[in-house]
């Protein structure tokens, strides 16, 4: 029988009720239901868009909806532990997370796609190229894990001490975890949008606990191995990078820059970590250039 910590702030339950009352489709994979969207015309080449971290697929608002309309086959799904997804008790690891978007492409058949991962989910994307090149047109990161580790907020750090992991991140409030999660931005005007958004998932049991399996099961631990191989791969691939990024700081792409150094490189002048929803106009058009 699976225990639950009970960790502060989570009072809901993700079950069929909520599933038959939320926008998007449900999917049910081998470790669970998938929450996702997928939109665009069928004959429109297609694009699948990998989360981060924490915040789920909502983070690709901009992104979605101008390759939608610009005529691309459009997919964007919640990670296991995250928004709509299912919770459930298993490793919360690479392996998990690949399989994940593996079968979830093979299930909604699409057989060849152009990836484009955020921070944890470019080092998803990653993975899955390199596993399975052949299923991947061209590869978009944008502000990705990398060859380092991700640096730590002192509430990560501090849910890794031995022992008492569950102890403090239940301690930690819903509104201190949304905080945390804004200071991803670089205008704090669109921290405060974000937080509304964010608060939604929290609410759900087994978040605060998929946060913490991904963190011991080293999932956002740099991959050097992963981008070596990726830079032997004839694949067009795309690197974008907030200058202002205090998640994952702009130098570690000098890194993947040397691990694939064909790659195209942009940065977003004024932007922190998720440049695709602080400046959707330029990110949008670099998009555009690449994929067209």
């Amino acid at each position: 029988m699976n225990f639950d910590f009970i960790y502060r702030g989570e009072t809901k339950e993700i079950d069929e009720k909520l599933r038959a009352s939320t926008c998007g489709s449900f999917i049910r994979l081998s470790n669970g239901f998938t929450h996702y969207e997928l939109c665009g015309p069928d004959s429109g080449e297609a694009v699948a868009l990998v989360h981060g971290f924490s915040v789920p697929y909502f983070i690709f608002d901009p992104t979605f909806d101008f390759l939608v309309d610009s005529g691309f086959r459009v997919l964007r799904y919640d990670l296991f532990g995250r928004g709509f997804s299912d919770r459930p008790h298993v490793k919360y690891n690479m392996d998990l997370f690949v399989d994940q978007l593996r079968e979830l492409l093979d299930s909604l058949n699409l057989k060849q796609v152009n990836l484009i991962g955020l921070s944890m989910g470019g080092a998803i994307a990653s993975v899955l190229t390199v596993k399975f090149p052949e299923r991947v047109r061209r590869l978009v990161l944008i502000d990705p894990v990398g060859i380092q580790s991700i640096p730590l907020s002192w509430i990560y750090k501090a849910a890794l001490l031995p022992g008492i992991s569950e102890l403090i991140l239940g301690m930690v409030s819903t509104d201190r975890m949304v905080q945390s999660m804004a200071s991803c931005f670089f205008n704090p005007e669109h921290g405060k949008i974000f937080q509304d958004q964010c608060r939604v998932q929290i609410q759900y049991r087994g978040f605060k606990r998929a946060l913490l399996s991904t963190l011991h099961n080293k999932t956002v631990d740099g991959i050097p191995e992963v981008y070596q191989r990726l830079g032997k791969l004839d694949m067009p691939v795309l690197l974008i990078w907030g200058r202002n990024d205090r998640t994952l700081p702009l130098e570690q792409s000098r890194d993947i820059l040397s691990a694939v150094p064909r790659a195209e490189f942009h940065i977003v002048e004024n932007c922190g970590h998720i440049p695709q929803y602080e400046k959707p106009e330029e990110v949008n058009s670099i998009l555009a250039d690449f994929l067209q």
